[in-house]
């Protein structure tokens, strides 16, 4: 939403329109002042706190203000918290804007929906688990008016395909706000019995200690990512000619383990392991890299190394999991032709399979200094001639389908000299047919 289209711009105008009439006062309703003005500076305050730690929005007070106040006082809850809230990119005020507004609209239905199923009685007299019936049917609209609001903004800020802006948002979503549901409600109940709003405080104590260690969890991940950019950059620039190439790689390989159905985890271990599938060639004399003509049975041997040098750079990485059989196998073929061990089938680790089917497709499909790019199709076509002997048809089966969904947009990653001028080399590299997509690719 850097640079945000028009159309994107009156969807933002029109949720706050929406906004300012869920704000509207209603005269048969009346709401203690004082509860709101606290509620939205707590608010204020934890959102602040949570955001320059970004570790997300302090929803328990929302949720708590839904059960506690009448919906236009409950939606003003949320304002000058999203108003004041840190941004990290441009544009920051239409950022801010979109936030108070959604979240005013959120906060708005949920407590209309708690409010017209009695959820106030419930909450000042609890019977449980009769409460939790108003609570849960609050926080599902919660979930939902969010959801159809992040869609919507994906889909025409960030031009996401319409049938995949809101694919899995609610599903993920929806177990988290449940969580603050629940804390939010008893911070409701805790307000309205005798202790008063200061015990109800004490039930954020606990996602405190959630919010911190969660933030720890966010450094982590942190430093994770700077290690692997650190090692990608330096193999790029070793090895200019194919520059960006890692990051590709990484990306189709993400694309494939979502096609075979791996779970979150699995996915964004399989795209570490595209990215650093070429770290070993940290190892190899860059005048090998860079060379113009074709390599000698040495020079290959040298080249064909860099698995082994790479598993041994990424081996102490704990979290990298899988990803280091696959810095490893990328090479091996399932006929058992490849290298660096010849392995055969399905000994070759399934994140080897996936990254060597990325790692031939882009490198067919970028332009290197010494021949050009191949068309997509004609690259698909090529994996799938090879496919049973050298590659995993299943994985080559499950790209096809992933770029049938999502598309490529191939990169030109050459540096330097025109590509006429060494396209006698690549015939001396071997790049024939399936040798081109496996031994043939530095």
């Amino acid at each position: 939403m850097d640079v945000v289209p028009a159309r994107a711009r009156v969807y933002v105008a029109g949720a706050v329109l929406a906004a300012l009439v869920c704000l509207r006062p209603l005269p048969e309703l009346h709401a203690p002042w004082w509860a709101v003005l606290l509620l939205a500076g707590l608010y204020a305050g934890s959102e602040l706190l949570a955001r320059s730690r970004s570790v997300g929005t302090c929803y328990p007070v929302l949720l708590a203000g839904a059960f506690l106040l009448p919906p236009p006082a409950a939606a003003l809850v949320a304002l000058p918290g999203a108003l004041l809230s840190p941004v990290a990119r441009r544009p920051f005020v239409l950022r801010r804007v979109w936030r108070a507004a959604q979240l005013t609209l959120a906060v708005g239905a949920t407590a209309r929906v708690h409010w017209e199923l009695g959820g106030r009685d419930a909450v000042v007299s609890p019977d449980f688990p009769y409460a939790l019936v108003p609570a849960g049917a609050a926080v599902l609209a919660f979930c939902l008016v969010l959801t159809l609001l992040d869609g919507g903004i994906l889909a025409l800020a960030d031009r996401v395909p319409a049938r995949r802006a809101w694919r899995g948002l609610f599903a993920r979503s929806l177990a988290p706000i449940a969580v603050h549901g629940l804390a939010g409600l008893m911070m409701a109940v805790l307000w309205r019995s005798p202790y008063g709003p200061v015990a109800a405080l004490l039930v954020l104590l606990p996602m405190c200690v959630a919010w911190w260690a969660f933030a720890q969890y966010h450094r982590e991940r942190a430093a994770h990512q700077a290690t692997i950019r650190a090692l990608v950059q330096a193999v790029d620039i070793k090895d200019g000619y194919t520059r960006g190439h890692s990051e590709r790689v990484g990306q189709a390989s993400m694309m494939i383990a979502r096609e075979l159905g791996m779970d979150d985890e699995r996915v964004e271990t399989l795209r570490f392991a595209g990215i650093l599938h070429d770290v070993g060639k940290l190892g190899v004399p860059t005048r090998l890299l860079r060379k113009d003509g074709p390599l000698t049975p040495e020079e290959r041997r040298v080249i064909e190394l860099h698995p082994e040098y790479g598993h041994e750079m990424v081996r102490g990485i704990r979290f990298l999991g899988e990803a280091r059989a696959a810095v490893l196998h990328h090479h091996e073929r399932l006929d058992g032709s490849g290298y660096p061990y010849g392995l055969a089938g399905d000994r070759i680790p399934e994140s080897a399979r996936v990254v060597a089917v990325a790692d031939a497709f882009d490198a067919m499909t970028s332009t290197r200094s010494y021949r050009r790019a191949r068309p997509v199709a004609a690259a698909l076509e090529e994996l799938q001639r090879c496919a049973g002997a050298q590659f995993d048809p299943r994985v080559v089966g499950a790209l096809l389908r992933a770029l049938g969904h999502h598309g490529w947009r191939p990169a030109v990653t050459a540096e330097g000299a025109p590509v006429v001028r060494r396209a006698r080399a690549a015939a001396g590299r071997g790049e024939q047919a399936c040798d081109s997509v496996g031994r043939g690719t530095r």
